[in-house]
Parts: C-alpha cells; structure tokens; sequence
C-alpha cells in the first residue's frame, strides 16, 4: 500500500514535469515575421505558395461622420 506523502509527491513531481515540457516548448517557439516590408499579414516564404499574403488584418473604422 502506498502512504499518502508518496501518492502527493509522485502527483506532484508528474504535474511539474509536465509544465516543464510545456514551457519549453513554448520558449522554443520562433515568431514569424508579420507587418514587414509593410504587409499587414505573414508572406509565405517557401513552397508552392511563395510570395502569398496570409492572414490581412482589417480594423474598420469608427470615424462614420
């Protein structure tokens, strides 16, 4: 039988280890680079679709006067 301290300390240990992978995975991440050369979304780089414009931001305005 297993005593308590052991059963929280082994949850314990499986929970932190898991977020240890998971924030490593996350720093390990690279940003693409939106908004350059004046786009106002991210330029495929390569493959069939090279030189496409993906995901446009559009903010409408609220100056209706």
């Amino acid at each position: 039988m297993i005593d308590r301290f052991t059963f929280l300390f082994k949850n314990r240990h499986k929970e932190q280890s898991l977020l240890a992978k998971a924030k490593a995975l996350f720093s390990a991440r690279h940003e693409v680079d939106i908004n350059a050369n004046g786009t106002s979304g991210y330029v495929v780089k390569h493959g069939p679709n090279k030189g496409k414009i993906l995901a446009h931001k559009v903010t409408k305005s609220t100056n209706n006067w």
